[in-house]
């Protein structure tokens, strides 16, 4: 909160902020807050306590942002990547999943990783939790994702979570 709330207060200074929709400002300045502080948020997570601001108000007011804070202080701004582990313990939890799960979980996104699949990360939870609701996907994300990782699978997946045997029942995309 201290973040955001110095983030804001750069911007205010700016004077730049007049007539824009204060909701979606400050939500702005809460998602860029967090991910500064690695604990990044999904724009859907900030907008469901962003007071009526959409996901749209937010994305614009972040990227004014941004432009208006590298403008003032003459360098980019550094807001970090996300990964799929940033989120992973956190859906999981909704999910409500066991240590075991989250941990064959936590390792089949690190081999995600190491094998380079270029995918949203917000895909790569969907092989491993499966779940629409948990992570915000559409399911026909969630379609398309599970047949562009379904040739994977075996070296995604932790042996100690799932065997040969178990891999081969999956339905084919």
């Amino acid at each position: 909160m201290d973040r955001a709330n110095e983030i804001y207060k750069k911007i205010e200074d700016l004077k730049s902020i007049r007539g824009r929709n204060q909701d979606a400002i400050l939500a702005a300045c809460l998602y860029i807050a967090c991910r500064q502080e690695d604990r990044p948020r999904t724009v859907k997570e900030i907008c469901s306590v962003a007071n009526g601001a959409t996901k749209k108000e937010i994305g614009r007011a972040k990227e004014f942002i941004v432009k208006q804070l590298e403008v003032e202080m003459g360098q980019s701004m550094e807001m970090g990547t996300i990964h799929a582990g940033d989120f992973l313990r956190r859906f999981c939890s909704h999910l409500g999943m066991t240590n075991q799960a989250v941990k064959a979980a936590q390792e089949a996104v690190q081999k995600s990783e190491e094998l380079d699949i270029r995918y949203c990360y917000k895909s790569v939870l969907v092989l491993v939790a499966y779940i629409s609701l948990a992570t915000g996907v559409a399911e026909g994300t969630i379609r398309n994702s599970y047949k562009d990782l379904y040739p994977y699978a075996s070296r995604i997946i932790p042996t100690s979570y799932a065997k040969e045997e178990d891999l081969k029942s999956l339905c084919t995309p």
